[in-house]
């Protein structure tokens, strides 16, 4: 199988002593790079809703963005971003084989570099996926990748032998996959919190569950969907009466 996440606002630039790779749409991130450097700080400020302090922040790394990166100023995707999901994605514990098998099988959807893999060097960057930067292909993002990540997962997906994608980014993310160009089965698993009876969707428990899914994923190397269904991480377990086809539903009890 074929596991895709969301990247994170929140990076951790932490030096790491790993070997990496280098993005496939690295070209499209430069390019992307240049377009947004060459925004206002109010330009910036009003594209993803930034503070004064944040928006400078990104403006200056626009500004340092290169073309030809040293090692120093880059860090591995999997490793940098720090946000809810890579709580449950842990990656830095990942061991070496691990990480391998990640590489060919996990894929970090992301505004700026397209699609990732986990060892991508990538350079401190935020642009959400949904902002509306205006490009010569389109008025946001979306118009910008069009149906170019879905022919990359295609492609992974034949790469390793596999028809199905589970789908553990946000909808935000995974909503510049063109379906039509997509020919991968996708399996959304869907992670709730019950609170008094009432389960219910908590988004920063979400987002860490579908992290800790893509690991689960990882270290148990799943080909087949129904070993989806074992996942009990974190104390969710899986309930075939509120789930759907294609849209496993698991459950906790709420914890404040």
């Amino acid at each position: 199988m074929l596991v895709v996440i969301s990247p994170a606002k929140r990076l951790d630039w932490a030096e790491r002593d790993i070997e990496v790779t280098q993005p496939d749409f690295r070209d499209d991130a430069i390019r992307l790079s240049k377009t947004a450097r060459n925004l206002t700080l109010g330009d910036l400020k009003k594209l993803m809703d930034l503070s004064d302090d944040l928006a400078r922040l990104n403006r200056d790394r626009y500004r340092a963005f290169s073309d030809s990166p040293e090692a120093a100023v880059t860090r591995p995707a999997a490793l940098a971003f720090a946000g809810d999901t890579y709580q449950g994605l842990e990656a830095a514990s990942l061991n070496g084989d691990e990480m391998e098998w990640a590489q060919d099988h996990l894929r970090i959807l992301s505004g700026l570099y397209g699609v990732l893999r986990p060892l991508d060097a990538i350079q401190a960057y935020r642009l959400e996926m949904g902002s509306k930067l205006k490009t010569r292909r389109g008025k946001n993002l979306y118009e910008y990748w069009r149906d170019q990540l879905s022919k990359a997962l295609n492609a992974q997906g034949d790469q390793i032998g596999t028809d199905v994608l589970v789908n553990c980014a946000s909808q935000e993310y995974f909503g510049a996959v063109d379906p039509k160009a997509l020919k991968l089965r996708v399996v959304t698993p869907v992670f709730m919190e019950d609170k008094a009876g009432t389960p219910k969707i908590v988004s920063f428990f979400a987002k860490k569950a579908r992290g800790a899914m893509a690991r689960y994923i990882i270290q148990h190397r799943l080909t087949d969907p129904k070993g989806l269904l074992d996942f009990d991480t974190g104390g969710y377990e899986y309930r075939p009466d509120l789930s759907e086809n294609d849209k496993p539903v698991f459950v906790r009890p709420y914890q404040a």
